[in-house]
């Protein structure tokens, strides 16, 4: 596998970043408590998926509190349309109990308590901390795991092995945005099929490292 210098990898950013100066996430949210929620509906699913059912499930459960009120079955009938909606429902109602009996409705700051959470792996931990808290971290989703490698940024085969590698490669100044940048590279431009190299911002640099795919 060909990786890319460190000179290169700092001109890589510096592209995407040029290219879209303040990346956020593509879901909709309300609060912290609200991203929590749909990060954990969002595993196995899209965001767009997600968003369709969020529209209406927050304007009448935005807070713990209104969630449990609201109770898993009338949840069901929200988000039945995203994958595994049942056993989402169940964690959701339980994450929602935890947080207002532990630690009064707010959603915690460390990645400890984060995923102490029914739901709330590291991924989903990775996400909160670093939309919600500003904490330069890096959630490693199917896009990051499969054009980090073939871009040339990091060699790695499991989703630990890709985050431990790029907080390691990536300037500490680029590390805020930069799993925004790369998964919308992953998502908009360098697809699984039919990958847009001729409108990539990094085409000239990327190794193209074929058994990445």
């Amino acid at each position: 596998m060909t990786l890319l210098s460190d000179k290169e990898v700092v001109t890589v950013f510096e592209r995407l970043k040029k290219q879209n100066p303040e990346p956020a996430s593509e879901l909709d949210y309300k609060n912290p408590y609200t991203l929590l929620v749909a990060v954990v509906l969002s595993a196995q699913a899209t965001d767009k998926s997600v968003n369709i059912a969020t529209k209406e499930l927050f304007k009448v459960a935005s807070t713990p509190k209104k969630m449990i009120e609201l109770g898993e079955k009338k949840l069901i009938t929200y988000i039945r349309s995203i994958g595994l909606y049942k056993n989402k429902a169940h964690n959701i109602i339980e994450l929602s109990k935890i947080l207002l009996s532990k630690f009064n409705s707010k959603v915690p700051s460390t990645r400890e308590e984060l995923e102490s959470l029914p739901g709330v792996g590291r991924k989903t931990a990775n996400v909160v901390l670093n939309v919600i808290f500003g904490e330069p971290t890096m959630p490693v989703d199917t896009h990051l795991m499969r054009i980090s490698p073939k871009i040339g940024l990091v060699e790695g085969t499991t989703p630990i092995e890709i985050e431990k590698n790029l907080l390691e490669r990536i300037p500490k100044k680029y590390l805020k945005n930069a799993h925004h940048w790369l998964l919308l590279h992953g998502r908009y431009v360098c697809t699984a099929r039919n990958a847009k190299c001729d409108e990539c911002v990094i085409n000239d640099l990327c190794k193209h490292n074929e058994n990445a795919e």
